[in-house]
């Protein structure tokens, strides 16, 4: 197979993997996940529930548990740690967990939850409280530290975090339409607003009106995003709403927004995906097929997640691709650790899953995480020199082939990822919260149900934003308690 077409089949067997589903062509078990095992809660064996892993079959994280178990052993420990891979999407990985919790049946000691779960299992009594430290020690992002906390109490441990990114062709900007590197450049600041992006999306939509050769056939509109109605539009809604000034609900989840306060947002939201820039598959698209679409050349922006650059600089190299902190508000994203508060869990047992959730949340772990592809929660990853994810956790010559040798992502002097420390780290520090509520699941289907009709081809174009902030607003109040 030429490299083009080795290439071309990693990328989308990675942006499968991106999008949640399993790519089973180079040595993966078809993504086939562990039946969830009924049992008691006895023995020495820990269970952590958790979805799959993007960084592959001897991703990260199972390295890290490899990790803590040898640890184990030479303690002379009995304990040991698995991982049970949820199936599916999160939405139905949330209600799996749900089940199992409330039930007892599956005996999982570990639970890795999105960020936006936290609440709602906290709330439901599902997952203890943790000693606040776990969170709050001064090392953990504030933003991040917060999505770990309810109520003025830690429930989780935050494992790995994720923001909005922006994503650009330099091939389309800089050799196609020309533009300057130096006004190319102001997108890396961190303070660029979409109205500072529009006149550089103005330029390569020319650019590929105008170009006669095989550059720009593929090409299509400006920018893509993840626009279909589930979890996607919701992320991409909020910031909308955020960058705004629009926020939803207060720190205890009531929902806090006017009607007036609603029309900004939503004007801000129809103004971004109604523009001529906007690929028209971006309102059916998710992480996988925009990030498809992009790498294809469809686009010449992408917003994303941090974990895609790997697959990108794979497909594009260095010399194509750029990434910037994403214009206006980013919204902040992740997975957090908890300890299920099942109480048959013996005291041994529960000491001993909270010394693992400490394990691999610590500064060494995040560190990691950080090399692998991933996002750290913790600011030392990012800036302390003396600091690396050493050898018994990397597990050298254990990782997927996406992680090393040619197909790596450009790194700086101390091995972290190049743009961790100038792009990533302050994109988390800037970042905004989704809405913290017990019922985030209500919320986000009644926010993305107003938002999508938007888009809808039953969609009446004369509605104003206030009509659609006035339909949003008596659908947010039907959902989420008032203050």
């Amino acid at each position: 197979m030429k490299r083009s077409g080795i290439v071309r089949w990693l990328v989308w067997c990675a942006a499968l993997v991106l999008g949640a589903t399993a790519c089973s062509g180079a040595g993966e078990q078809g993504g086939h996940a562990t039946a969830a095992p009924v049992r008691p809660v006895t023995g020495t064996q820990l269970l952590m529930a958790t979805g799959l892993d993007v960084t592959g079959q001897n991703g990260v994280r199972k390295r890290l548990l490899d990790a803590w178990n040898e640890l184990q052993e030479k303690e002379n420990s009995p304990y040991r740690a698995s991982a049970v891979i949820l199936p599916g999407s999160a939405d139905r990985q949330r209600s799996q967990l749900l089940a199992a919790l409330q039930s007892g049946s599956a005996g999982y000691d570990v639970v890795n939850l999105d960020v936006t779960w936290v609440a709602e299992f906290a709330a439901a009594g599902l997952v203890r409280e943790l000693p606040k430290d776990y969170a709050d020690d001064g090392d953990v992002l504030a933003e991040v530290a917060a999505t770990a906390r309810w109520k003025g109490k830690v429930y989780a441990a935050p494992f790995n975090s994720d923001v909005g990114l922006l994503y650009y062709r330099r091939d389309y900007l800089v050799g196609g339409a020309g533009i300057d590197e130096k006004k190319l450049g102001t997108l890396t600041s961190g303070h660029t607003t979409w109205n500072d992006v529009a006149p550089l999306m103005d330029a390569v939509d020319a650019w590929a009106r105008a170009d006669k050769s095989d550059r720009s056939k593929d090409y299509r509109s400006a920018w893509t995003s993840q626009l279909s109605p589930y979890e996607g539009l919701t992320v991409n809604g909020t910031e909308a709403f955020a960058s705004a000034g629009v926020r939803l609900t207060d720190e205890d989840g009531d929902y806090s927004a006017t009607r007036k306060e609603l029309e900004k947002g939503v004007a801000e939201f129809r103004r971004r995906t109604e523009s001529a820039h906007t690929l028209e598959g971006a309102f059916g698209s998710d992480e996988a097929g925009s990030l498809k679409d992009f790498a294809e050349g469809r686009t010449a922006f992408l917003r994303h997640w941090p974990y895609a650059y790997r697959t990108l600089h794979a497909a594009l190299g260095g010399d194509r691709l750029g990434v910037a902190p994403l214009p206006g508000a980013a919204v902040l994203g992740g997975q957090n650790l908890a300890v299920s508060s099942n109480p048959a869990m013996p005291t041994e047992r529960v000491r001993k899953a909270q010394e693992l959730v400490r394990f691999l949340t610590d500064r060494t772990s995040e560190r990691c995480l950080l090399d692998a592809g991933f996002a750290a929660t913790r600011k030392s990853a990012y800036t302390d020199p003396g600091l690396s994810c050493d050898e018994r956790r990397a597990a050298p010559g254990a990782a997927p082939s996406s992680e090393g040798g040619g197909g790596d992502m450009p790194r700086d002097a101390f091995r972290r990822p190049l743009y961790a420390r100038s792009t990533l780290l302050p994109a988390l520090e800037a970042a905004a919260l989704r809405p913290r509520t017990p019922l985030y699941g209500a919320f986000t289907h009644a926010f993305t149900t107003e938002l999508s009709r938007l888009h809808s081809r039953s969609a009446s174009p004369s509605a104003s934003d206030e009509d659609v902030a006035k339909e949003l607003d008596a659908a947010l109040r039907r959902v989420l308690p008032s203050g």
